[in-house]
Formats: C-alpha cells, structure tokens, sequence
C-alpha cells in the first residue's frame, strides 16, 4: 500500500470523507449537570476539525486539526476547566489521533502515523524531560485502544474486517477476539469487561469482552446510524441519535430512555461522546459534514 493510501485510509476511519487538505468541521461541547440544572456551552471552535474527546477531572484531551503542508496535520489538545483555554500538547510533524491516559506513566497513549504512514500506538509524556516512544512496533495499523488492568489492552486493527486485538505490555502476541467492529472501545472496570460494537449479518451488536474469562457477551442491538457510544455510569450505555442523547442499562438493555434532546445545540448531527462524573462532552458534526 502506498504512502498516500495509507494516509487515506487513516482518514476515513477516523469518519474523513472530505478532501485531503480539509477534514471535516466538528464542534465539542460541554453538557454540565449542577444541581439539577444542564449548562451546555462550546469548549471549541466550529471551524476545523475538533474530535475524539476524552474528559478527565480538570479538562479534555482531544484530537484538533492544526495548519501544515498538506493541511490535514492533526495534534492532541487538552482544554483546561478552570482557564477555559486550550493548549497544544504534541506539536509535532506527525499525526495524532485518540488521546487516552496511559496508566503505567504520567502521560498520553495515542496513535500516531508515522513518516512511513503506519500507523501505531505510541506513550507521550507530559514531562518534557522525556521523549515520546512507541509502545508496539509489531501492531499495526492501530486506530483506536483501551487499556484494562494488569498492563492489558485492546486495539481496533484495520483490515478487512477490521478487528478486536487483546494484549499486553507483557510481549504477548495479539489476540483477535472479534471482527468487523465498530469505532468505540472502552474499558469498565467496576465489571472488569471491554466493550465495542460489531456488525453481524447486517446488525449492529453492543457487546463485551470479559477481561479474566476472554469470553465475549453480545447484549443488544443498536440503531444501524450509531458509530459511537460512551459508559454513562458503570452500568449505563449512552450514545446519539441526531441530536438525542439516549441511555440503556447494561442489565435491562430493552428500555430506552432519552436523557437529553441536544438538537438546539448541534444542529447537524452528535457522534463522539465522553463522559466522567457530571460532565460530558459531546462531538457536533456540521451539517454540512453529515
């Protein structure tokens, strides 16, 4: 595959359809539950491309499009609570995308498209005495990940189908546990399982990896337009409609309830989510990026 091929087909999972020197223009806002009152304010601009939120105590980390040669440089941000400002972490001449915290170091794991455009996942510290260094040279091409306990983790791997690869930091070999899943991975670790979605005969799965037994647990369907999910709680799953946000018990997976109409906010369409206590922040996908 060619260098430019690889660099498209990064693009497209990361929901890209637009042309090379312009990705798509997404929005993050930050929904705040306090005492009983929602406050729903942007935490970004609306031009440009502003993804793959991850809400943390004191801020977001998150994926934005920066100015370079070709136009589709991407760096992770973080976006700090108490300042309201936004600063760039990396600043880098590559690419990265899918920031989560790395729980072995005082630092980012992401993935980042190397100079060759392969794509692997790599630890970025926040101390500046350290350099960045890639974590698997053996995996790739990676797109998203989630790490577990005991130095375990799962990594969507492109192909075809793509798939659910389990490991470690140990030296183990990649195990593939599911195939043609979905964008989201995450790890609940109340119930010590990963979670992810995947399609099978044209239905798409919510389902669950079991950390200890590798057992993996289909629990209900989803709409055919969600992409994305988040864990609302340790038992809830939340995902998007549109603009509606809607959550499921992992236990009573057949009652539905809608937790917020967020139409007047994002008026095209809410993809990515990210929730940590009261706060979530949500993706809004231009409409003209639909």
């Amino acid at each position: 595959m060619t260098l430019l091929k690889k660099i498209i087909a990064t693009w497209l999972l990361l929901g890209v359809t637009q042309t090379l020197s312009a990705m798509p223009a997404s929005q993050l806002w930050l929904a705040e539950e306090q005492e009983g009152t929602l406050s729903v304010t942007p935490i970004s601009a609306a031009d440009g491309y502003h993804n793959q939120p991850l809400v943390v105590d004191n801020g977001v980390y998150f994926t934005q499009q920066v100015s370079s040669v070709d136009g589709a440089q991407t760096d992770l941000f973080f976006y700090d609570f108490t300042t309201r400002i936004a600063r760039n972490l990396t600043n880098t001449p590559v690419s990265e995308y899918s920031p989560t915290l790395y729980p072995y170091g005082d630092g980012l794991s992401a993935v980042v498209v190397e100079a060759d455009g392969s794509q692997k996942l790599w630890y970025y510290p926040f101390s500046k005495e350290q350099s960045p260094r890639r974590l698997f040279a053996h995996i790739a091409p990676v797109g998203y990940h989630a790490w577990g306990e005991n130095e375990q983790l799962v990594m969507f791997v492109l192909g075809e189908p793509h798939t659910l690869q389990f490991t470690d930091l140990k030296g183990h070999l990649p195990k593939v546990v599911a195939s043609d899943i979905g964008r989201t991975l995450a790890y609940n670790a109340a119930r010590k399982i990963y979670s992810f979605t995947y399609t099978d005969l044209g239905q798409q799965w919510f389902a669950s990896l079991d950390a200890r037994t590798q057992v993996v647990t289909r629990h209900f369907a989803l709409p055919a337009q969600v992409n994305y999910y988040t864990w609302f709680d340790d038992n809830t799953v939340a995902y998007a409609v549109a603009g509606r946000i809607y959550t499921r018990h992992i236990d009573n997976p057949e009652q539905v309830n809608i937790w917020r109409n967020l139409s007047a906010y994002c008026p095209g369409t809410i993809s990515r989510l990210s929730k940590h206590r009261e706060r979530l922040v949500f993706v809004c996908d231009s409409a003209k990026a639909k």
